[in-house]
């Protein structure tokens, strides 16, 4: 179901609690809210759709991934990004990392360790510091 988007910066600034199973609808709620909006945006957090569960989806080089309890492990070679969000208006600057190293759980709720480089890297980032509620 497609979900509307959360716009309250409180709500957004409050860290997200870990996802377990029962919120594998939630998952599906936001991958059909990002595919909505897929031609201005490229990842979504689950408290912008109104869910505090620490839960991610982007579009991965065409293929949509989704991310329970994403962690960044590992980062290298930092740069500063210009980025924008469907939750706040304009865009901001935000520190991000060519290369990093995702523990995460997949939608059967086994850890697994992904690498990412480039753009599909500054989106994951963009989407995990949602789930830490820090508003870029």
């Amino acid at each position: 179901m497609v979900r509307e988007i959360t716009r309250d910066e409180a709500f957004l600034s409050q860290k997200a609690v870990p996802a377990g199973p029962e919120d594998l609808p939630a998952a599906q709620d936001l991958l059909d809210t990002l595919t909505a909006h897929k031609t201005g945006c490229v990842g979504m957090a689950a408290n912008m759709i109104g869910v505090r569960e620490r839960i991610i989806v982007f579009n991965n080089e065409g293929n949509y991934m989704v991310m329970f309890n994403p962690e960044i492990i590992k980062k290298s070679e930092p740069y500063e990004a210009v980025e924008g969000c469907l939750s706040l208006t304009g865009t901001r600057k935000a520190k991000r990392w060519k290369s990093i190293k995702v523990q995460y759980q997949n939608e059967q709720f086994q850890t697994r360790f992904k690498t990412f480089t480039g753009w599909t890297a500054q989106i994951i980032q963009h989407e995990i510091d949602h789930c830490e509620g820090a508003l870029i």
